[in-house]
């Protein structure tokens, strides 16, 4: 997946400016970003204040290794069932 060029404080920052009233247009030509983006971090981060975020970054790293333990373990079965014949 493509890292942002935006930390997660600074993509709240945008969400609070908004929800104060700058016209969404405007400020997302002044941060250099379109308009679909803002909305899908808005819809991702939107409520949320800066330590939510950090957790919610740590969270996903920790799915990510967990899913990728899991895919290990399972391709360690099928790998042994192969070897080893299944009965039938």
């Amino acid at each position: 997946m493509k890292k942002s060029r935006f930390t997660e404080e600074q993509i709240i920052g945008f969400i609070k400016q908004a929800e104060a009233g700058v016209p969404i247009k405007e400020l997302c030509r002044k941060g250099g970003f379109s308009d679909a983006t803002f909305y899908k971090w808005r819809a991702k981060f939107g409520g949320m204040d800066v330590p939510d975020a950090k957790r919610l970054r740590e969270l996903e790293g920790e799915n990510a290794k967990l899913k990728k333990l899991l895919a290990e373990a399972h391709l360690d079965m099928h790998a042994l069932k192969s070897v080893l014949g299944v009965k039938r």
